[in-house]
């Protein structure tokens, strides 16, 4: 019996524990390598090759291919975003779908360039985002933009509405003030007149009766529909050509939720931008997105337009969360939840991430049976595969069907 609960503490003592010793290791690692990515950033500033760069499609606004950023903790690599791969193309809304730490947010954090650094750090990859009047160039690869570039580009090209606007606006600020400091830090040439004009023509297009006098109120003033429009007009007031939308309707009343989601579509229509939605809640995206983006451990494991991953999702992952949606009229006794929990981020397994929730297992799965062998391909993390012209998933059930488009590519740390 004694044996036993010393075998228990030590198969626990494996997974979870680490010594002082070792996280000491880890963090001169991360130490000397972090200090060496921000002198590579810190020497982009010279050379504009180093960033600049070529769409693979000119009908993309940006374009994400085998995007790495990883987070550098005293307990190892955190894998946020691990390889992924998709488009937003121009004029369109795209909705980023997944459950909680998936990498939504690292995505979008990501193609601002606002990790927290230099602890976070966008690895590998690029990131193109289409400028289109630079000459020979017509885009920026936003791994390696400058911060001094970034800022020209944040806010006049491409903006960000931010989940929680209480703690995004300045709550010493008055609203008029903050909207202001957008418009005049991208457009130095308009007067304070004009400036004000531009702000108080925002508030009103984002539905604020009283422009006057929420101008010169403070956020603490307003409630949180009201401070949620504040954040859109600041994000809109530039006619940025791509507005990332991360979770903009949390937190808010189902009516105040409506309304803002109509919002960003027709202003969306009014100035031919892109939405880059990230959300949970699958009716908004039912209801806004002309493409999905299903994320899971920080991987892109479906993608396709909305009608697609609704009528006909692929993967298990995309199947269980359909099944979880709650339906009107539609009487259960429990919500369907799916089972077991994600992979440990630190620790990541070297097969489908999904493989130890998954109810749909096939042979090529497993590379342990009937004396498959990787090196046939069997056991490994399941490619991206082609099943029509927009439709792909990372599905090892599809294998034969569909079209083989390659395996994501993670970074090797040791090698950086």
């Amino acid at each position: 019996m004694a044996e036993n609960e010393n075998v228990k503490k030590t198969s626990k003592k494996d997974s979870s524990y680490i010594s002082g010793k070792e996280s000491k290791k880890i963090s001169k690692f991360n130490r000397k390598l972090t200090k060496k990515l921000e002198k590579q950033r810190a020497d982009s500033k010279v050379d504009p090759s180093v960033y600049r760069t070529n769409m693979r499609d000119k009908n993309n606004i940006v374009e994400f291919d085998n995007v790495c950023s990883y987070f550098f903790t005293d307990i190892g690599t955190v894998k946020a975003v691990d390889g992924i791969s998709f488009d937003v193309p121009k004029c369109s809304t795209v909705g980023i779908v997944g459950e909680s730490g998936c990498g939504k947010s690292v995505t979008s954090l990501s193609l601002m360039q606002l990790l927290q650094r230099p602890q976070g750090q966008t690895v590998g990859g690029e990131i193109r985002f289409n400028v289109g009047d630079q000459g020979a160039y017509d885009a920026y690869n936003i791994v390696k933009t400058p911060t001094e570039m970034m800022q020209k580009i944040r806010g006049k090209r491409m903006s960000m509405i931010f989940q929680e606007p209480m703690t995004s606006l300045n709550p010493v600020f008055r609203i008029g003030d903050q909207v202001d400091e957008v418009i005049s830090l991208h457009n130095p040439d308009m007067s304070k007149e004009d400036i004000k004009a531009r702000t108080l023509q925002m508030l009103e297009l984002v539905g604020i009766a009283n422009k006057e006098g929420v101008y010169s109120m403070y956020p603490h003033e307003l409630s949180g529909g009201m401070r949620q429009r504040i954040m859109i007009a600041i994000a809109l007031a530039c006619s940025p050509e791509l507005i990332i939308a991360d979770e903009p309707t949390t937190a808010l009343d189902v009516t105040i939720q409506a309304q803002i989601l109509d919002l960003l579509k027709e202003l969306k229509d009014k100035i031919n931008s892109s939405i880059m939605l990230i959300t949970h809640d699958l009716g908004v995206v039912a209801n806004m997105a002309d493409y999905v983006v299903v994320m899971y451990a920080g991987r892109v494991i479906e993608k396709g337009t909305a009608k697609e991953i609704f009528s006909n999702p692929c993967h298990p992952y995309t199947i269980g969360l359909m099944k979880s949606k709650p339906v009107v009229g539609k009487k259960v006794e429990a919500l369907y939840n799916i089972p077991g929990s994600v992979p440990n981020p630190v620790n990541m397994p070297d097969y489908c991430y999904f493989r130890d929730r998954c109810e749909s297992c096939v042979e090529r799965c497993y590379d342990h049976k009937e004396g498959k062998s990787r090196a046939e391909g069997y056991g490994q993390y399941p490619p991206e595969i082609k099943i029509s012209d927009t439709h792909v998933v990372s599905c090892y059930r599809y294998y034969e069907e569909g079209q083989v488009l390659g395996y994501p590519h993670p970074v090797n740390v040791e090698e950086l």
